[in-house]
């Protein structure tokens, strides 16, 4: 009570969930796809829950910046409104979102190779992920490029090249469980990034979990509407500027009770400003 007391409007108290291990193994996760042998574990990254505070960034939206701080806030609305169509959200969200990401980043070609809906409405789509986490290692983030783009892949990667993920809640306002991001300059990049396989069927790729430090400084939009994007940056080839920004879903203690189960799209695209 004594720490609430002395909290603003614009901070809320919460619990993140940071990296503990959970065996002696290499951390790995599997993806969903893969069946695995009776006994053997999803995943071995354990969560370990520690107190935050999160900071509201309403109405300080242009303080923050990709190459600064690793996210960025942009009010962007799209005419897609219902996403409950793989094939809409492909052919008429998908060139949106890269419209959007050559306009702030200046960059001449966008790939959007996946992207993933939580919380959608009759369905068994994953709920947000409440795990401090970034979603490539860099060197996976070099392999994306390879892996989608062979045929151009040496002359790319000769260029700047950053892998952003476009975050939207979708149907209503994100209430509970918002999406929280972590400064970069906050980020011990040696001590806290904790790499983990990610094993797939047939391939493998690497993720980031991230271990606890007490330095980190995490910030969210109050009350983001689906008009509004988190621009989150999870890699660059550039090393003189923020490189990737840790984020996780987080529990709103302010957010009203009747308020609906967060709906969000995550779109992960690779930027490059080579064509």
């Amino acid at each position: 009570m004594a720490t609430a007391a002395v909290l603003s409007p614009q901070e809320v108290p919460t619990t993140l969930n940071y990296y503990t291990p959970l065996n002696d193994e290499k951390p790995y996760n599997y993806s969903w796809q893969n069946v695995l042998p009776e006994g053997t574990l999803r995943s071995n990254v354990g969560r370990e829950p520690h107190p935050v505070v999160v900071h509201n960034a309403r109405g300080r939206e242009a303080e923050f910046g990709l190459d600064k701080n690793g996210f960025q806030f942009v009010t962007w609305p799209s005419k897609e409104k219902a996403f409950d169509d793989e094939e809409r959200i492909q052919k008429e969200y998908y060139p949106e979102v890269e419209e959007l990401l050559k306009t702030v980043t200046g960059a001449k070609r966008v790939f959007i190779f996946d992207h993933t809906i939580s919380q959608k409405p009759g369905s068994n789509e994953r709920g947000p992920a409440q795990l401090v986490h970034i979603d490539q290692t860099y060197q996976a983030s070099v392999n994306r490029v390879r892996y989608h783009l062979p045929d151009d892949a040496d002359r790319l990667l000769q260029s700047r090249v950053r892998l952003i993920n476009v975050w939207r809640p979708i149907h209503h306002t994100a209430a509970h469980k918002p999406l929280a991001v972590s400064d970069w300059r906050f980020l011990d990049e040696s001590k806290d990034l904790v790499p983990v396989r990610l094993i797939y069927p047939h391939r493998e790729g690497s993720t980031y979990s991230v271990r606890y430090n007490p330095d980190h400084k995490w910030y969210y939009l109050a009350d983001q509407t689906p008009d509004e994007v988190t621009l989150i940056k999870c890699y660059d080839s550039e090393t003189d500027r923020a490189r990737l920004t840790p984020h996780s879903a987080f529990e709103d203690p302010t957010s009203p009770k009747d308020a609906p189960n967060r709906h969000s799209i995550e779109i992960r695209a690779l930027v490059f400003d080579a064509e």
